[in-house]
């Protein structure tokens, strides 16, 4: 898979897919990651990329000049995507759907990272193919918004995790958070592993961890559930007999 980024710091972009699992990936050729430099599209001496607002007001506007050299300089792969506050919600769904795009895996998307007060409408209107925002609040620019989208992405490609049923097994893969997890010592200051994940009984861990899964979402993200459709019959059994929670 191919993803571009457009940034006025590509060196941020860089420096941080470089490492781990996002390193690993372009080490083994499952991602081709290019970050450009908008300043190089700049036609002027100081290699400016914004300007004042027409109309006044406080900050700075990325110029389109520097966003349509750069991008069609580079023929990315679309949808480009601006990264903003005005952008749909990010969340795993879109993660996997840019992952697969309109077969498995997809070729690829670009993503331009916003800066200052925004960009010129007219990149908006005429280059972007949609906007993305991983939450709300605001970030200084879109780099760490892009990174945000580019490991999510990346994660559920074939290949790029050791095991395979991680993705799957994960927070919001079925809408759900994701059961608690343990390892050694089973015993660690009198905090005791439950019992149930050491007696090496599959069907009933499975089912231990559908039940926790449940109520750590009913309990911090109820709002998941009720996107989902609500808890099924089967659901209500799984919580009656896990029983009330401990504390």
């Amino acid at each position: 898979m191919r993803i571009d980024v457009f940034t006025i710091f590509p060196d941020l972009v860089g420096h941080y897919a470089g490492g781990s699992l996002l390193g690993r990936a372009r080490a083994e050729g499952i991602v081709d990651l290019r970050v450009h430099d908008l300043r190089s599209a700049a036609t002027d001496p100081r290699r400016s990329v914004d300007d004042a607002p027409f109309g006044g007001g406080a900050g700075m506007v990325l110029a389109p000049g520097p966003i349509f050299g750069a991008v069609e300089g580079a023929d990315p792969p679309r949808p480009l995507l601006l990264l903003g506050p005005g952008g749909r919600r990010f969340d795993q769904q879109m993660a996997r759907r840019l992952a697969e795009g309109a077969g498995a895996p997809s070729e690829g998307f670009s993503l331009l990272c916003g800066r200052y007060e925004g960009v010129d409408q007219r990149v908006v209107d005429h280059l972007v193919d949609d906007e993305l925002s991983i939450g709300d609040y605001v970030l200084a620019g879109g780099e760490v918004a892009a990174l945000v989208v580019i490991e999510a992405v990346t994660r559920l490609l074939p290949g790029v995790l050791g095991n395979e049923a991680s993705a799957a097994e994960e927070s919001f893969a079925e809408g759900l958070l994701e059961y608690p997890q343990y390892t050694r010592p089973a015993s660690f200051r009198g905090w005791e592993v439950p019992e149930v994940l050491r007696q090496g009984d599959h069907g009933r861990v499975r089912r231990w961890r559908r039940a926790m899964a449940l109520r750590r979402t009913l309990e911090r993200r109820p709002d998941l559930l009720e996107a989902s459709g609500g808890l099924s019959d089967e659901d209500r059994r799984l919580l009656e007999e896990l029983g009330p929670a401990e504390g």
